[in-house]
């Protein structure tokens, strides 16, 4: 019966992805003028805030103005930057939307290498390791380096950014854009970054949403790939299951986090484990 079930289980999961990649275009250009636009914007906005004024530019007052706000708002918007977060969030469609999620993984590696490795070429000190105690507004964990870009800002910008691109709707495309961009502010609300270092994260972030999509046409086999798939969405169930016990330090953001973590898995043991075994059992 074992054996019997496996097979079953590789054939269903196998048209379930196909179906799933039939519901998605290829290719959206409408979505990648959201994107383009998007960046260009971020970079006018980081190279003018860096050549007007200076790498702290903007930054006292965003986080003074932050404040007025309740912490528990900035810890909310600040975690969906977690690397954790948009793995738990893309099991909730991965199986219905492969062609989507195969543009998430590639965009992901992307913008990893952009990320860390402008981390490690700058290592700018962050606004914590310069100013004094007293003169910003900290919330959450304390970090001193590793400042420019905003990592946070390119997570958040590379998972809004792909649903972006894909996405046919203006007010969705609005709506992610806006989640992406208080994402990336959260990080001077919560006095952990410069406004440049989201500028230049939500840029990084943009355009390597945009080439994990180009990537993900130009490359579509492993998208409907089930070992492929089944190997990232293990992945992905494993950081979901982490948000069940590390809020990352952002304490009022800690149930929401465990909410998405039990979701996500559940709904990946839902759609991988527990349909295919009772469809099986229906024979």
């Amino acid at each position: 019966m074992r054996t019997d079930f496996y097979a079953f289980w590789k054939h269903a999961l196998r048209e379930r992805l196909v179906t799933g990649a039939d519901r998605t275009p290829l290719r959206s250009p409408s979505g990648a003028v959201w994107l383009l636009r998007w960046a260009l914007v971020c970079l006018i906005v980081g190279l003018t805030l860096y050549l007007g004024v200076g790498y702290d530019a903007g930054f006292i007052r965003i986080n003074a103005a932050a404040a007025a706000y309740p912490d528990w708002v900035w810890q909310c918007l600040t975690v969906l930057g977690d690397e954790r977060v948009p793995f738990a969030l893309a099991l909730l469609f991965a199986l219905r939307y492969p062609r989507v999620f195969w543009a998430l993984v590639l965009a992901a590696l992307i913008a990893a290498a952009y990320s860390r490795g402008f981390k490690a070429l700058f290592d700018t000190t962050r606004p914590p390791g310069v100013l004094a105690a007293d003169a910003f507004n900290l919330i959450g964990p304390s970090h001193t380096r590793a400042s420019f870009p905003s990592g946070h800002s390119v997570t958040a910008a590379v998972f809004f950014g792909v649903l972006i691109y894909y996405t046919r709707w203006t007010a969705l495309r609005a709506l992610f854009l806006g989640l992406a961009v208080l994402a990336g502010l959260s990080r001077v609300a919560v006095g952990v970054h410069w406004p440049v270092d989201v500028a230049a994260g939500l840029f990084g972030g943009a355009l390597a949403a945009s080439l994990g999509a180009v990537l993900a046409a130009r490359w579509p086999g492993p998208a409907t790939n089930l070992w492929v798939h089944v190997a990232v969405v293990g992945l992905a169930v494993i950081l979901a299951v982490t948000l069940l016990f590390d809020d990352a330090g952002y304490t009022a953001a800690a149930a929401p986090l465990a909410v998405l973590g039990i979701l996500a898995a559940g709904i990946a043991a839902v759609q991988y484990l527990l349909r295919p075994w009772l469809a099986y059992r229906r024979g």
